[in-house]
């Protein structure tokens, strides 16, 4: 048995009927990391291994405390957990130990998840590259001279190199999309509220982030997403969360199925991408699902204008404060802050009322469609440890979250978006609101599309 050929499913079934022990799990995970982890560079601030044997050996002694008793975790460095350092990857928090956990720790923990240590970040999870002064870069399992991506991307490469079997991560613009892409895995942003973060700092302006499941299987994303789901009593705006686990599959003929491509041509694209995409599609189609081509819906200059207002602004409100220790800070997260802190609040506001009209767009495309299919990235994977990609060819473009730029399109309008397994970049929009990315295994998808075809708004996580 070897965690690149498990299931999070299998290993915790074979862990509940006793053919496999939480200590030789835990030992087979170990292993692994010290085999790999030097290279790829994925799981950090990792704790003691006796402890962690120790903690295996009492799991294995103890009753079964949730779905995922005995099964070995590393949360990403952005979350609290206690005893354990949460540097968010700046310089300014490599010693911060939080004495206890964060809302998701928490929930994990109850479940029975035995937590290792963290996975890697870009510094305060700015950025779609995981590089920081603290641990420094994550690498691609695929090609060690290429970029993870990010922000969750100590993440996906720790589930594409067999480190863990499942994964959480975050998203505001991609971050547990891109990366999934880049690592070959499958990462899901769910409906925003669904999954609430720590009831800490303001809890009304801001709703671009969430929290969400990573794994290696759409069946993994679905138990990992009911153990982290669920309305918190101490904040406001939540999302219900019907359970969605066991995920099964399901038959997608006759889904209708809404390509954007490249938005007209406003996006532009690393060449091989559409040519990639298009061939996923093919996939779908040989499946039963009608393939149409779709008009851009919206401006993408207003789009794109409109959430990087709402971004810096949210930026601003979390991070103002470390601007007195500037010199600790990277030159991007200055930028974002300083441009935040700069922003009226009638920008703002005009800001949002762009992101309230495409809001307004979508829910019309999504009554005339079942999914709706744009794609997750415009480029391949890039060289790692870089803080920018290079501007793609002919486009203009400056940052690299101008060149993933496409995530914005569910962001702005709260998709829930899931990525599907296929390294290169196919994503699809499906009713009620969700983004999906086209897939190799498309049998494990189809529950997940036909129940976006009958407008079951939970069924599938949503």
């Amino acid at each position: 048995m070897s965690l690149l050929n498990s299931s999070a499913a299998d290993l915790l079934a074979r862990l509940r009927s006793g053919e496999l022990s939480a200590e030789t799990l835990m030992a087979q995970v170990l292993d692994r990391i010290g085999a790999v982890n030097g290279t790829v560079n994925a799981i950090v601030a990792l704790r003691d291994g006796d402890e962690l044997m120790a903690e295996a050996r009492a799991a294995d002694a103890a009753r079964d405390k949730g779905p995922l008793h005995g099964l070995p975790m590393a949360v990403k460095d952005l979350e609290h957990l206690r005893g354990v350092v949460c540097s968010s990857g700046s310089p300014l928090f490599r010693d911060f130990v939080p004495q206890q956990d964060g809302l998701l720790a928490s929930r994990l923990r109850a479940a029975g998840a035995i937590l290792i240590g963290k996975t890697n970040v870009p510094e305060f999870g700015l950025g779609s590259h995981t590089f920081n002064p603290v641990y420094g870069p994550t690498r691609n399992p695929y090609d060690t001279t290429r970029s993870s991506g990010g922000s969750s991307g100590g993440a996906a490469a720790a589930l594409a190199a067999g480190m863990l079997a499942l994964a959480d991560g975050s998203d505001m613009m991609g971050s547990l999309r891109n990366p999934a892409a880049w690592n070959n895995v499958y990462g899901f942003r769910p409906s925003w509220g669904r999954v609430p973060a720590d009831p800490a700092g303001d809890m009304f302006l801001h709703q671009l982030s969430t929290n969400g499941p990573m794994a290696r299987s759409p069946e993994d994303i679905a138990l990992l997403l009911d153990v982290i789901s669920g309305p918190d009593p101490r904040r406001p705006l939540q999302a219900p969360a019907q359970p969605v686990a066991p995920l099964t599959p399901a038959n997608p003929a006759g889904l209708r199925i809404g390509w954007l491509g490249d938005w007209g041509g406003a996006l532009p694209m690393e060449a091989g991408i559409l040519d990639n995409a298009r061939a996923a599609l093919a996939v779908l189609a040989d499946l039963g699902c009608v393939i149409e081509e779709v008009a851009p819906p919206f401006e993408a200059g207003a789009l794109w204008d409109s959430w990087t207002t709402l971004r810096s602004f949210a930026m601003a409100g979390r991070h103002a404060p470390l601007l007195d220790r500037r010199d600790q800070l990277k030159d991007s997260a200055i930028w974002e802050i300083e441009r935040g802190c700069a922003l009226s609040a009638m920008e703002v506001h005009r800001a949002s009322l762009v992101r309230s009209d495409w809001f307004r767009t979508a829910a019309a495309l999504f009554r005339a469609w079942g999914p709706d299919h744009p794609r997750i990235t415009e480029v391949w994977a890039t060289t790692a440890g870089t803080p920018a990609v290079d501007a793609t060819p002919g486009a203009g473009t400056d940052t690299v979250e101008a060149q993933v730029s496409e995530p914005t399109m569910a962001v702005t309008v709260e998709l829930p978006a899931l990525v599907l397994q296929l390294v290169t970049d196919v994503s699809l929009a499906r009713r009620p609101i969700a983004t999906v990315r086209a897939v190799l295994e498309c049998g494990l998808a189809a529950k997940w599309l036909t129940a976006s075809a009958r407008g079951e708004r939970y069924a599938a996580g949503l």
